[in-house]
């Protein structure tokens, strides 16, 4: 039986953790923040620190976690900055500490790189065009497409049947969402390429170390899907608003592969989708007490009001943009 989840903590996985990297441990633990994850800072008996992952059970396939494991040990193989898990005891990046799944990594050093100037996007452009170049090499067999229907038309079923939504807005809900999955829907299908992407790279995943380096962490949310997804989340604004931060970026990503222009009609859809894939994923875990203490007034009528004119707000938006 699974443990649980909500009350993990290093008393629980310790003897587990210390025979996959076969090393003991010191008493040093800190818990880092994640929305989604159980993470921690350890230490081994030789002062090492390391990160462990220990994964939401019911999210990600065992396959699917070891599909994020691959991309990593990929780019690692091509020197990208990345933190590729450590190979356990018993020959997997894959440990299991009574029934949840867990992955241990280096500890990248570094600070949140700030982002003042276009010199700044540029290098995150070289940065993500040598993983592109990576990613493209191979899909990712378990993980899912980044398609309006995969993305957001299951997530948005699955939010309908949780009953997380206010009775009074379920309706206003639904209908702004169709409207912004049919027009989403139109734009993908003017066909596009994909490949694996690291599906949350914004500046928050983003270090700077002493040696003015940047390195990239936390590919939980890795996806075959558009490259333009790995940009938008980057830029200080609205594409179109942002034209210097965005051609900047495309400078140091083109060093290592094109860019379909094309693409950059996607950003407003996939802000879009992101929206209702978020939103469905934060009503599987609302019991979570965690999520409880950061989101207290997650679900209630307010919070649904605000939800749906913040959709209708991106629906007006698309048209506007995409012209349709």
């Amino acid at each position: 039986m699974a443990a649980d989840f909500d009350q993990l903590t290093p008393r629980h996985f310790l003897p587990d953790l210390e025979e996959a990297l076969s090393v003991e441990m010191t008493g040093f633990a800190s818990a880092l923040s994640s929305y989604v994850n159980r993470v921690y800072e350890m230490e081994t008996v030789s002062g090492d620190r390391v990160i462990v992952k220990f994964y939401r059970p019911g999210r990600w396939s065992e396959d699917a976690i070891l599909d994020e494991h691959d991309f990593l040990w990929d780019c690692d193989a091509e020197d990208i900055p990345v933190a590729a898990p450590y190979e356990l005891s018993h020959g997997s990046t894959l440990g299991f500490s009574q029934g949840i799944p867990f992955a241990v990594f280096p500890k990248l050093h570094g600070r949140q790189a700030e982002f003042e100037g276009l010199e700044s996007f540029r290098r995150a452009g070289i940065l993500l065009g040598h993983i592109h170049a990576c990613g493209a090499r191979r899909r990712a067999e378990y993980r899912m497409e980044m398609t309006p229907e995969s993305f957001a038309f299951r997530a948005m079923e699955r939010l309908f049947e949780s009953g997380a939504v206010s009775v009074n807005q379920e309706e206003a809900l639904k209908c702004v969402c169709e409207d912004l999955l049919a027009l989403a829907g139109k734009v993908f299908e003017e066909g596009f390429d994909f490949l694996r992407i690291h599906g949350d790279f914004h500046r928050g995943n983003i270090l700077l170390n002493t040696q003015n380096e940047l390195s990239v962490m936390d590919f939980d949310d890795m996806v075959n899907g558009p490259a333009v997804q790995d940009f938008w989340l980057l830029l200080p604004g609205y594409a179109d608003e942002c034209a210097g931060e965005l051609e900047a970026l495309l400078e140091g990503y083109e060093m290592f592969r094109s860019f379909d222009r094309r693409e950059i009609r996607l950003i407003e859809p996939l802000r879009a989708m992101r929206m209702m894939h978020f939103l469905s994923w934060c009503a599987v875990q609302k019991e979570d007490r965690r999520f409880r203490e950061w989101n207290p007034d997650w679900g209630t009528e307010g919070f649904w009001r605000k939800e749906v004119q913040s959709l209708s707000a991106q629906l007006a938006r698309m048209k506007k943009v995409l012209r349709f």
